[in-house]
């Protein structure tokens, strides 16, 4: 039985890998923004454990996971949280920069830097759930996208920095899928939300879990998803 720790599985992605790893019979720990959080997640996902620390202020995560109990080994970090606020360039505050940029950037990069300890001693997974928005940047998606391109280096420069540890790395780069994320968007762009339209959650989690389960000898380093025909 693996060890996981995932963040943003209370909704979307999220929650459809962490069912699947529940059924499984994988050990999950959930990162949870609050204690009142956590306590949903618990009922949700029986027989998991929380780690509460809030992704919006990744200065503070040393301190909140200092006071908690933390895994040993950890067999995956599955990075899945997001946040996006769109607004052209000449518009955009800075507080809907900083927003995106630490819980999509930087609260990654700080979760990953305090349990590599963990996943090397498994020699773990680092799964980074991107966007085609860190492929490519269109108007209105500058700051969503900066995060996102962001994360690709991240991820790129810990591949190369942890390979000799035998950690592995993966991005994925799924385009619009059928989230509350996507409900949030369309609303910020005037659209009608059809959720037929997009990938399915089920689809981005399977590809998050082939990545995980491929044989030691190999590692998919990068996965880009499409809405299908």
């Amino acid at each position: 039985m693996g060890a996981h720790l995932i963040t943003g599985a209370g909704s979307g992605i999220g929650a459809v890998v962490a069912g699947r790893l529940a059924e499984r019979g994988e050990q999950l720990w959930l990162v949870a923004r609050d204690a009142r959080r956590g306590a949903e997640l618990r009922a949700r996902f029986p027989g998991s454990r929380t780690l509460v620390g809030n992704l919006a202020d990744p200065a503070k995560l040393s301190w909140a996971l200092g006071q908690q109990e933390l895994p040993i080994e950890l067999d995956s970090i599955l990075h899945i949280a997001g946040v996006v606020q769109l607004g052209e360039i000449g518009d955009l505050p800075v507080k809907a920069w900083q927003e995106q940029l630490n819980v999509n950037l930087v609260a990654p990069a700080e979760l990953t830097r305090l349990l590599l300890p963990s996943l090397r001693q498994a020699r773990g997974h680092v799964v980074f759930v991107n966007s085609g928005a860190g492929l490519s940047a269109h108007a209105t998606w500058g700051a969503y996208a900066a995060s996102k391109f962001g994360l690709r280096a991240l991820a790129d420069s810990l591949r190369a920095e942890e390979h000799g540890h035998g950690v592995r790395v993966t991005s994925v780069y799924p385009g619009r899928t059928a989230t509350a994320m996507q409900v949030k968007v369309h609303q910020q762009e005037g659209k009608e939300y059809d959720p037929s339209r997009w990938i399915a959650p089920e689809s981005v989690a399977t590809a998050i879990l082939t990545a995980l389960d491929l044989p030691r000898d190999a590692e998919i380093t990068e996965i880009t998803v499409r809405p299908g025909g």
